[in-house]
């Protein structure tokens, strides 16, 4: 699936439409916003939608207050709006108001005409915006039943325009999929950026160096296992190379359990003779404990001495010394685009591996570097916060929002075959 194009907004009448815009705002964790990066990157959408004359609603989800096993929405302050309401307000001097809403105990927000006086106001001009409550408390809006299409009736009632900006909301639910069937349906700015620089991936300059670690192979395995034929080379920290390694040189590494190993050697037998691609790094860190770091409880492991039937303590880094290795170092220097969707360390307690990572991928100043995930962006600012505060500005630099949605569409082999995505697509000219 090569270039499709996607309806954008900027093609769009918005002037003194209401404009229901979904953005991935889910940066509150217990009342209290973590990193406001993902709202200023959707800052332009709204600034353009005010400059076409539309009256913008914006909706997100935060959190996750709907319980699958149970089906139970819980309400709490913890996961509401209001600090997202105030940060905007704040920083573009503008009036929000949230609308009021009535939650039935364990349903979430059945009834949407509560929402219905919000928008009289927005439409007089007595406010500026309207930011609809979490869009997880509303009944339907993660369901495939009758409620969810109640739900997207019941949303579309309050605009005329939908927009949707919300990249790192990959999964096809109400507020992402189904609103776009109902209404005129556009792409957001960030959503368009977005889907350009993930295009890149697919069409890299190569070579093509790619970045991965995570704490279960059960997420990754798919992603991965289209990204190491994508791939020249492939780089791997965490659970899983913890498990590759197990696989590969028959030995046991505590915490690795059978469910990753079973499906670290369904990725290595899938891969079949793109398999050399993996760069082993060369040295680990093995840790007596998960949870402390006291002297003489951890140790610089190398993996040429790993013989079948060994046992190790926690692997909890990359030694940084494997970022100094030679073959290592010329694998970075020579990429053309370097996709990182990593933290090297597997728990707070070791950063070195990830920081020598991220130090050495800066050194390449010619390559492309495409960051995603929250959790690898977060690190890299953490770690290094002068480098990330001038490749935030550097064009060979691309921090996506959304980790979750980049590997959705490497496993989907394209930006274009997300569901929100491609819904747009499909209802464009509505």
């Amino acid at each position: 699936m090569g270039s499709m194009v996607v309806p954008s907004m900027l093609d769009a009448n918005l002037n003194g439409k209401v404009v229901l815009v979904r953005m991935d705002h889910n940066v509150v964790k217990n009342g209290k916003i973590k990193d406001t990066m993902r709202i200023d990157a959707t800052i332009p959408t709204l600034i353009h939608i005010y400059k076409k004359g539309g009256l913008p609603v914006l909706m997100t989800h935060v959190g996750r207050p709907y319980d699958k096993k149970t089906g139970i929405v819980t309400i709490s302050e913890k996961e509401a709006v209001e600090p997202i309401v105030r940060y905007l307000e704040y920083k573009l001097r503008l009036h929000g108001i949230i609308p009021e809403y009535n939650g039935l105990e364990g349903k979430g927000i059945v009834d949407l005409d509560s929402f219905h006086p919000a928008i009289d106001e927005l439409r007089k001009g007595n406010c500026d915006l309207v930011y609809l409550p979490n869009t997880r408390w509303m009944a339907g809006e993660e369901s495939k039943e009758a409620d969810a299409e109640h739900l997207a009736e019941q949303l579309s009632a309050l605009g005329d325009v939908f927009i949707n900006d919300a990249f790192g909301s990959w999964q096809a639910h109400v507020s992402t999929f189904h609103l776009a069937k109902k209404l005129p349906a556009y792409a957001g700015l960030l959503m368009l950026k977005e889907i350009e620089h993930l295009q890149t991936l697919f069409e890299p300059k190569r070579p093509l160096v790619s970045v991965v670690a995570g704490a279960k192979f059960d997420t990754k395995i798919g992603p991965l296992s289209a990204l190491i034929r994508m791939s020249d080379h492939l780089i791997l920290g965490g659970v899983l190379y913890n498990a590759y390694l197990c696989v590969k040189y028959g030995i046991r590494i505590k915490g690795i359990g059978a469910d990753d190993l079973a499906l670290a050697k369904e990725f290595m037998e899938k891969s079949g003779e793109h398999i050399h691609k993996i760069v082993e790094l060369p040295f680990v860190i093995e840790s007596d404990s998960f949870d402390t770091v006291a002297e003489g409880s951890w140790r610089k492991r190398a993996i040429k001495d790993l013989t079948a039937g060994m046992e190790l303590n926690f692997v909890l880094d990359t030694d940084p010394e494997s970022f100094a290795e030679e073959q290592v170092r010329q694998v970075f220097a020579g990429a053309g685009t370097i996709f990182i969707n990593a933290v090297m360390g597997y728990t707070v307690l070791f950063k070195e591996g990830t920081k020598a990572a991220y130090q050495l991928i800066d050194a390449n100043a010619e390559a492309l570097k495409l960051f995603g995930g929250g959790d690898t962006i977060q690190e890299f600012k953490d770690l290094l916060s002068d480098v990330f505060g001038k490749a935030v500005n550097n064009e060979r630099y691309y921090f996506f929002t959304g980790g979750g949605a980049i590997l959705d569409a490497i496993e989907k082999g394209s930006p274009y075959a997300m569901k929100p995505v491609q819904v747009l697509i499909e209802n464009a000219g509505m």
